[in-house]
């Protein structure tokens, strides 16, 4: 499989699509003043205690304040209020030793919010999610630090390993090297990008992210909450840090200052890829020559349609998604349950791709095709598994129903991408129904009454084509125009423009200004 990855740099910020196989998979968008990134590490004060949700609310910075709830405390949050507490008092140049931290016992986990933030104290959190609507960030206390191999995790001494590292013999030589080289009182997680990785490999790694918790350490001196401390890296350098790999064969910025720090970035995690990244310096615009731009308006949509002809359609309800399969004029033959099972099997490939690429998260319905046999439901299953190993967001999918429903779960992390491709008509507003002819007919006379009345001389009465035809068809003492200027005594001059939508008219005087009707 071929990845590229198209980072497009605008004013208002930069946008990032990931290619696979030349099709659109992920597209990330970073604003220029975005604020409050998964991963961003936060000085917060907790503001107020909500026993009944085993919960607190904690003043960020952000006009609504972030929720934290006892689950996401860490059983290591007495440490952690300790070490903030430290850390804001110390009065030292020099970072102090953390080894030397004396850790405190962990919390329960059935305990209560007000039995740890009482005293409602400023405390060291991590966005866990990023706003979402009128809710604000979604908080946590388990610190972790990520890195290209390992994540670490401050107050525990924990070592574990991926479990997408197969291999038992593996597992325990990387669980060997990180116990040998971590420091004391750091908890380290092996990433699956480790395997096969050497000694001064992740020992270069941990050592980044150790640097990295003694510059959380410096920022929390003296600081007063709501403070920023520590920024995630931008989208670009995380979306590298956790999916380069040999697939990777391109990466294409057209912003110098990107393009710098891209290949600064790319040459100290994986040099021997530094050169599949490139200035692109084209006259046409970068997500235009690569066929993004309409990869995204064709993939947006209510309904996306298959290579077969098949479709699925994609709504969104208040409590969940709900994906509809349709196999349309597929055909591949005269049996019902092989035709249904090829055309769900080419549906799993593209709504697997659907929820990455809209992050859509939360409970997931899909509507398959109905088949009979089991053989070919669980074949069904595993396609869709398979098709899901690619997403990095925490997934869960269930079998198949008596009902021929299949369930899916998926962790969204930031607002759900939703790019609107149909604007709403502006004959019916939206309803898909218009008035009738005779309806129109009648309003245009009664508006034309009541301006006549009033004294306006002169008018003329614009419409769209089919409609001044239909007033003005037959012979010329019959048409319905003719019989209202017989009607009301006065000529009143009609014209056409094709500007105009179906249902539209206007009234101008002999001034040719615009009359405002109110309805």
């Amino acid at each position: 499989m071929n990845k590229e990855l198209i980072i497009n740099a605008t004013s208002q910020g930069v946008e990032i699509a990931l290619l696979e196989d030349k099709k659109l998979v992920e597209l990330h968008n970073e604003r220029s003043d975005a604020r409050f990134a998964v991963g961003d590490l936060y000085l917060g004060k907790v503001k107020k205690l909500i026993p009944g949700l085993n919960a607190a609310f904690v003043d960020v910075g952000f006009e609504k304040d972030a929720f934290l709830h006892y689950s996401d405390l860490s059983p290591y949050v007495k440490s952690l209020l300790k070490f903030t507490q430290y850390c804001i008092q110390d009065t030292n140049e020099t970072v102090a030793d953390f080894n030397k931290f004396t850790v405190e016992p962990e919390i329960f986990k059935t305990g209560k919010i007000n039995e740890v933030m009482g005293g409602k104290p400023q405390v060291l959190v991590q966005i866990l999610k990023e706003p979402i609507a009128a809710k604000g960030p979604r908080l946590s206390c388990e610190i972790s630090l990520p890195g290209r191999f390992v994540v670490v995790t401050p107050f525990n001494d924990i070592v574990a390993v991926s479990r997408k590292i197969h291999s038992g013999e593996e597992r325990k030589r990387l669980q060997k090297i990180v116990e040998a080289i971590k420091p004391k009182n750091f908890g380290v997680i092996v990433r699956t990008a480790a395997e096969g990785k050497k000694t001064a490999e992740l020992h270069e790694d941990l050592s980044m992210l150790i640097e990295m918790w003694k510059t959380i350490q410096r920022n929390l001196k003296g600081a007063v909450a709501p403070a920023k401390i520590l920024s995630e890296q931008t989208k670009t350098t995380s979306i590298l840090r956790d999916l380069l790999n040999a697939d990777f064969n391109r990466i294409v910025v057209n912003d110098t200052t990107i393009f710098a720090d891209t290949k600064s970035y790319i040459q100290r995690i994986a040099p021997e890829k530094a050169e599949i990244v490139s200035y692109y310096q084209n006259g046409s615009a970068l997500f235009d020559s690569f066929g993004i731009t309409k990869q995204v308006k064709s993939s947006f949509g209510k309904t996306v349609n298959l290579d077969s002809g098949a479709y699925i359609i994609i709504e969104h309800t208040e409590a969940l998604h709900v994906i509809d399969v349709n196999s349309g004029y597929k055909s591949v033959g005269s049996n019902q349950e092989q035709n249904a099972l090829e055309t769900n099997l080419e549906a799993a490939d593209e709504i697997a791709r659907q929820l990455r690429l809209r992050d859509l998260g939360g409970i997931i319905v899909v509507d398959f095709i109905d088949m009979k046999l089991p053989d070919n439901k669980k074949k069904l299953l595993d396609k869709m598994e398979a098709c899901m190993k690619a997403d990095r967001a925490k997934h869960t999918v269930l079998p198949i129903s008596k009902f021929g429903i299949m369930q899916i779960t998926r962790q969204r992390m930031k607002p759900e991408v939703n790019i609107n491709t149909q604007e709403a008509c502006p004959s019916c507003k939206g309803t898909g129904k218009i008035g009738s002819a005779l309806l129109l007919e009648d309003e245009i006379e009664k508006n034309l009454s009541y301006l006549l009345t009033h004294k306006h001389t002169g008018l003329t009465l614009i419409v769209h084509p089919i409609v001044h035809a239909f007033l003005t068809k037959g012979w010329p003492w019959s048409t319905k125009m003719a019989k209202w200027n017989k009607k009301f005594g006065q000529k009143t001059k009609i014209q056409a423009d094709t500007s105009y939508h179906l249902t539209e008219y206007r009234f101008f005087d002999k001034n040719e200004e615009e009359i405002k009707l109110f309805s």
